[in-house]
């Protein structure tokens, strides 16, 4: 519980200039599928020190696991 209290309030940070009902989206998303967003964001952390930028890590992960987001989605 506190767990998850801290990861909404970390997501809601990063997300400040999202409107609110997106921001409860992607909240319930990554609350409903911890495992896969740990997995998109440790993926992105080796591309990013392979010498990718954040963006053309991100992107290229997130190509990668398009199939399982849609699933969520």
């Amino acid at each position: 519980m506190f767990k998850e209290m801290l990861m909404k309030k970390m997501l809601k940070s990063k997300m400040k200039d999202m409107p609110e009902a997106e921001q409860e989206k992607m909240i319930k998303l990554v609350t409903e599928n911890p495992e896969l967003f740990q997995k998109i964001a440790t993926e992105i952390q080796v591309k990013m020190k392979e010498g990718k930028t954040q963006m053309a890590a991100s992107m290229e992960v997130m190509k990668a696991h398009q199939e399982e987001l849609k699933k969520i989605v």
